[in-house]
Order: structure tokens, then sequence, then C-alpha cells
């Protein structure tokens, strides 16, 4: 019997190490499964090294041949699809992957092979684009939602924590220093307020604890710097090249922080699975974090800020800090329901033929 070929999309946007993260993730848990075809489109280097493609995968960088080859898989039977993980935009374009794959996947569903969609999220709820992607959805054999909203939305398929929870090691060295506050806010958003920016700095200093403001998504730099100079914060910034050594350099703060603030969700994520305590401090009432963490088991991340003072932002970082054990214990049952999903992709791709396509969608 041939190898199977599994043809997955590798593309992010190229300037976030989050989106990497969970790529790095779904791929690592398909290598053992199949020979990978991976699309990375016209990423820089860095961006393909980190995301971890090996010597073994195909690696494609024009849209075209890639699928093309997925079309030649396909009609010999041996091709499987999996969509990638992260969230959609359901307009037109944001949907490109979910329309234009309909042929490849319908045609390896026909002929035997298996689709998958792993980690994803939608990040708009209109009625109409909910109909479009429906057929997407219905290729898939195995539909696993990052947040319980999305599963409501699309009334099809499961709930699983973000494929970024997988990350970090398994067991944490709790005697390890944690001297360290980790500040990453998004550049679109408005500007912390000088209580907020007050809040952390009196609670930094309470507690004998340094401030290091990190850059993990390049167009958030300049927000970066006005931060670390209103903290008076060291900076961890980054110029966009190299992502595998900024992903590394971040890590490696994380493992001393024991308190990761931002409104990015993965740069909460990857801090929370190096040990460090996360919390949302919003400058505006975004529920995104807080629903993710919630399909991981994860509750009150995010505070909405607008209205409160320094001194009741710092009180709410340390009711925060102070959970730590719980959600540290939270983050083992994530992984371990990670490890189902796993198993189950693993399942599917390597199993026996697949089930009919449904009625409708060939």
């Amino acid at each position: 019997m041939s190898q199977a070929q599994i043809f997955v999309p590798g593309v992010g946007q190229y300037e976030n190490i989050g989106d990497i993260i969970l790529r790095r993730q779904l791929i690592e848990w398909l290598r053992p499964l199949g020979r990978l075809h991976v699309y990375v489109g016209p990423s820089p280097d860095g961006y393909a090294t980190a995301l971890g493609v090996g010597d073994d995968d195909v690696v494609y960088r024009s849209f075209g041949t890639w699928y093309r080859a997925g079309l030649r898989s396909a009609a010999r039977g041996d091709g499987s699809y999996v969509f990638k993980p992260g969230e959609i935009q359901l307009t037109l374009i944001g949907m490109k992957e979910h329309l234009s794959m309909l042929p490849m996947a319908g045609l390896m569903r026909a002929r035997g092979g298996r689709v998958a969609r792993i980690g994803a999220g939608s990040r708009n709820f209109a009625p109409l684009p909910r109909l479009l992607i429906t057929p997407s959805v219905m290729l898939s054999q195995l539909t696993a939602w990052r947040d319980v909203k999305t599963v409501e939305y699309l009334r099809r398929g499961e709930l699983m924590p973000d494929l970024a929870f997988a990350e970090g090691p398994e067991d944490f060295d709790h005697s390890g220093e944690r001297d360290t506050i980790v500040v990453s806010m998004r550049v679109d958003r408005p500007l912390p307020t000088a209580e907020w920016i007050s809040g952390i700095r009196s609670f930094a200093d309470a507690n004998g604890l340094r401030i290091v403001v990190a850059t993990q998504v390049l167009p958030d730099s300049p927000r970066s710097l006005w931060l670390a100079d209103r903290l008076g914060a060291e900076l961890q910034d980054w110029d966009g090249t190299d992502h595998e050594g900024q992903e590394l350099a971040l890590r490696e703060t994380y493992r001393r922080t024991a308190l990761a603030i931002s409104d990015r969700m993965h740069v909460l994520i990857a801090a929370y699975t190096e040990g460090a305590v996360p919390i949302a401090l919003l400058v505006d009432r975004s529920d995104k974090i807080d629903r993710h963490f919630q399909a991981a088991g994860i509750h009150g991340v995010s505070v909405a800020t607008d209205g409160m003072d320094a001194a009741a932002i710092g009180e709410r970082l340390g009711d925060v800090l102070a959970r730590r054990a719980e959600m540290m214990a939270a983050l083992t049952t994530a992984k371990s329901d990670l490890e189902s999903v796993r198993g189950r992709l693993a399942q599917l791709l390597t199993g026996h033929r697949a089930s009919p396509v449904p009625a409708g969608v060939r």
C-alpha cells in the first residue's frame, strides 16, 4: 500500500509567531501519519524554519503547484486534506480556503481519502457566511473547533482547546525563579490609560517583580516601545527576522514570568504553557480570549479595565496570580484533551476506507 499523502496549508500571518505555534503543532501531529505536503506561500525563510517543516516534507511556495499535486493524489486515492487551524474570517476573502478547497477535498473523499478540520475558530458570526462554509464543513470527517461560540454557530463539530495549549513542558519547575511580569499589547487597540499603567507598575514594585515588554507580533512593536517607556520596563522587541530565535528568546523570558499581561491570545497561551499565569487586561470588551481559554477549561482570564483605577487593577492582578495552582492543573487537563483529539485524528488518517461523502456535497 502506498504511503498516505497529507496536504495541509501552513500559511498564516508571517509576522505573527502565534500563527507559527499552532500550525507547527498540527504539523507535528500529522508527520507520523504520512508524507506531508505543506503550502507555505511567499513566506520568509525564518517562518518556514520555525514552522518545523522537515527534509521529508514537500514544501510548496506556489499555490497552483501544491493544488495540482493534491488533485493528482486525490485521483490516485492516496490523498488526505487537513484544513489549517486558527481564526477564520467569514468574509469572501477570508473563506477562500474553504471554497477553493472544495474540489480537491471532495475528490479526496470520493476516492476514499480523509478530510479533517482541527483547531479553527470563527471571527464573524453572520448567517450568510455560515451557509457558504457549510459544504466545506460537511466534507470533514473530524471537525473540532477551538471555542464554543463557533461550535454553536456552525452547528457541526466538537469543542477542543486551541492547539497552542499543547506546547511547552509537561511539568513545570515550581522551584524556578519567577521574577518577571510580561506585558504585550496589540497595536490596533486604544492606548492603555494612565491608571492601567500605574496599576501594573505599582503591583510590580510591591511584589519585587521586573517588567518586560515583549513583541510577539511584529506590527505591535510601536506599542511595545510606547509601553516600555511608560512602564519604565525592559524591552524585548523584534525586527521580524529569525522567527525561531525570537520564539526561543520569548519562551526563555516566559519561563521566568510570574504573570503575563496581554490582549494577544497566543502571547497569553505561549506564556501560560511555560508556567506563567495569564491575564487579559483588556482596554476593550472583546470576548475572544475568554471563550478560547474557556474551551480549555480555564475561566476568568479577561478583565475589562474601563473605569477601573490603579488600585483595582492591582487587586485583580493579585487575585489572578493567587490562582496559579488552579490554572496549572487546568493546563494539564487541556493537554490531555488535546491528546485525545490527536489520537482520533491519527485513527481517521490511518484507518480503513472512509465513509461515503454526505449527500449533496459532491
